[in-house]
């Protein structure tokens, strides 16, 4: 076997594991919907309002910008303690469902929150992401009604096409990100000796952008936020399931297509995916 051969195995490898990702993101989130349910953790009180879908999109707008403005002024370490805050913040809401008793919600935020201070390497990065990310997509998921995620979904696609391929804005803020080695992104290796904690690549000269492949847990959020409400909204699979198998049909296009090390904008090819599969599993059910 050549080494091209090994590399598109690889790449092809690496496409599978991003693929699990989405899966484990949404199975998380509709695992914790019912407890956060229950406990009345929820980001907006009437979920029915279409409002919602654009508070949420001018609030990622604000903090984009915010995050952008602070590293343009050489305010790193600022946000990486703001952005570790946001962290911590989603993780004690998780442990707080999960494991309910006296102190150790905080005690295992705290723990986590040391390692990722103090040993962010990438599969702590990917642990932690999959516990952040299924939690951002069940409080959303039951917090918004089908029709304003449908929306909210079509807003973030263009958004995302838009900062990726025209404002270029996007690319700049993954690239600071991956510099802050904080759980919002999923990072897979392409090789076993790449680690995020020694930087650059045995000193070759090649970024960590070129030495992994990078998805944004955004890209695993935002479709998961449909399958929730769709679960949650309709009490069926179906809805649900058509959901998360349009989002790997979109995801597998854009996979096609990506380059390495090449950034692409995911949202606008897994919110079609996931909105076409939405629809598809709505006709099923009411058969």
């Amino acid at each position: 076997m050549n080494e091209e051969e090994k590399a598109q195995e690889v790449s092809i490898a690496l496409c599978i594991g991003m693929g699990v990702f989405i899966v484990l993101t949404a199975a998380i989130a509709l695992m914790l919907a019912t407890p956060f349910e229950v406990s009345g953790v929820k980001a907006f009180q009437n979920p029915e309002s279409m409002w919602n879908p654009a508070l949420f999109f001018m609030l990622i707008i604000g903090f984009t910008a915010l995050i952008l403005i602070i590293l343009r002024f050489g305010g790193k370490r600022l946000v990486y303690f703001v952005m570790l805050a946001a962290v911590a913040v989603t993780i004690y809401y998780v442990m707080a469902v999960l494991v309910p008793y006296n102190h150790i919600p905080l005690v295992s935020t705290l723990g986590l929150i040391l390692l990722l201070y103090k040993y962010p390497e990438w599969y702590v990065l990917d642990a932690t992401g999959l516990m952040i990310g299924g939690g951002a997509a069940a409080i959303f998921g039951i917090s918004l009604d089908v029709l304003p995620v449908l929306l909210l979904m079509t807003i973030l696609a263009v958004y995302d096409a838009i900062a990726v391929y025209k404002t270029k804005h996007m690319v700049s803020l993954a690239e600071s990100i991956v510099d802050l080695k904080l759980p919002i992104l999923f990072v897979l290796p392409r090789k076993r000796s790449f680690s995020l904690l020694r930087g650059k690549d045995q000193g070759r000269g090649k970024t960590g952008m070129e030495e992994a492949f990078f998805m944004g847990l955004g890209d695993a959020i935002i479709p998961s936020l449909l399958v929730v409400s769709a679960f949650v909204t309709y009490v069926s699979v179906a809805p649900a399931l058509g959901t998360l198998i349009g989002t790997l049909a979109g995801y597998a296009v854009l996979s096609r297509i990506a380059g390495r090390g090449k950034p692409h904008a995911g949202l606008p090819f897994l919110n079609s995916g996931a909105i076409i599969g939405f629809v598809v599993g709505y006709l099923i059910m009411m058969v």
